[in-house]
């Protein structure tokens, strides 16, 4: 029996490579098919999927165009707008780092460490970045730069550029340098319901900047820089593109024809987000995959990059676990979770994938998660909201659970080869 196993190992082995061959051709073939019929559905003009297993890159792949008129390829280090992504890649890593550091405790009240928000203040860290504290949804910060006669509130905006008016929100409109205090108190005046439950707020990731800035001195973007995106090496993970690289290398976001009234391109598509100079905890982000990567799989990595401990293993388990699932509310702290009951029309990710894993969506179709059992990172950039965010076949065709689950279902595949022919496994 051992001689007839040694006899077969080789011709064995060389089946499995085949079949490994054949099995990233067949999981190609999937995806290509899946994401070509979704652009000839215009879901989208074009994407990037990422996918790595370890420390390997297992697919890597661009698709479609810039926008539809074709004239522009997508390439696999395009620069895309992130939208909510940017809640998990900013305003939560700082937390993370703040807590690290013991600089705040997540039952503490926010209004303890950021002033002026009202009785927005008695809810808890934990229930904001948990999306159980009961705030308003979002509020729409460019309606309420108006008057009744259309004419421009006092401190907000203005068609002229001067000293006060210094962030050019287009061509032709300026916004004041301390429009922040606006949002401020618009988030004062918000509602706050009694019943805590499970409601998706990003008004408290507007306040993260001013929250590291009275904790740490320092401004939010360095803090992110220094603590995470330069220890990564990223290059492309950045607030305000256009600062550091051609627009070309950055992916139009959608022509706007209800506030800026121009294609938006290089500038956040978050209206409440440019309303805080391309910076905040809520959206503002931009990144090419692979950097995008860097940052979950150093959280898959348990805080580690290189050398480096850029968080602790307990913190990052801390805020990727469920904080109220006996309420009915899948999320971590900042990370959304895989649904507490798998739908295939509701959920963004695969069925197979852990409970233990977590990422985030983000409004102009990206998606970024990470699964610890199986040690897997899957990436999908793109644009969905282009030419408007009236397109929603990404949601009908539901393109990004579909290819995640092509994933998992390869894996397995793979799993299963590397059985040996006397069912031990290698």
């Amino acid at each position: 029996m051992q001689k007839l196993r040694h006899t077969l190992f080789p011709l064995f082995f060389f089946a499995i490579v085949f079949a490994k061959a054949q099995g990233i051709e067949s999981l190609r073939d999937g995806i290509d098919s899946v994401v070509y019929e979704a652009i000839k559905d215009w879901a989208f003009p074009g994407c990037v999927v990422y996918v790595s297993k370890g420390d390997s890159i297992l697919f890597i792949r661009s698709y479609g165009h810039h926008t539809y008129d074709s004239l522009r390829r997508v390439a696999v280090n395009d620069i895309y707008d992130l939208a909510s992504i940017t809640k998990v890649v900013g305003g939560t890593l700082a937390m993370m780092k703040l807590y690290d550091d013991g600089k705040f405790n997540l039952d503490d009240p926010i209004g303890n460490y950021v002033d002026k928000i009202g009785k927005v203040g008695k809810v808890t860290f934990r229930e904001v970045l948990a999306h159980q504290a009961g705030l308003y949804p979002w509020i729409p910060y460019y309606q309420k730069i108006k008057k009744k006669n259309g004419k421009f509130r006092n401190k907000t905006v203005s068609y002229k550029s001067d000293e006060e008016y210094n962030y050019p929100l287009t061509d032709s409109l300026y916004l004041h340098s301390v429009f922040y205090e606006k949002i401020k108190k618009m988030i004062r005046k918000s509602d706050v319901s009694d019943e805590k439950k499970y409601r998706y707020s990003g008004l408290f990731f507007y306040l993260i900047p001013e929250l590291v800035m009275n904790l740490t001195d320092t401004l939010y973007e360095d803090y992110l820089d220094n603590h995470f995106f330069k220890p990564l090496g990223t290059k492309t993970l950045t607030f305000n593109p256009l600062d550091k690289f051609s627009s070309s290398q950055i992916v139009p976001t959608e022509i706007d024809t209800f506030f800026r009234m121009e294609p938006i391109h290089g500038k956040v598509h978050d209206e409440g987000a440019i309303m805080m100079k391309g910076i905040s905890g809520n959206a503002g982000l931009f990144s090419n995959a692979e950097d995008l990567s860097s940052v979950f799989q150093m959280l898959l990595d348990y805080g580690r990059a290189d050398t480096m401990n850029l968080l602790s293993p307990e913190t990052i388990h801390l805020f990727t676990t469920a904080q109220y699932p006996n309420n009915g509310n899948r999320r971590g702290l900042g990370f959304d979770k895989p649904l507490l009951e798998y739908d295939s029309i509701a959920s963004s990710v695969a069925r197979s994938a852990s409970f233990k894993s977590y990422g985030h969506t983000g409004y102009t179709g990206t998606l970024a998660w990470a699964d610890p059992e199986a040690d897997l990172i899957f990436i999908f950039l793109t644009n969905r909201v282009y030419p408007s965010r009236t397109y929603r076949s990404l949601y009908k065709r539901n393109v990004r659970p579909t290819i995640h689950q092509f994933i998992y279902d390869y894996l397995e595949e793979i799993q299963t080869l590397n059985q040996d022919p006397v069912g031990n496994t290698k």
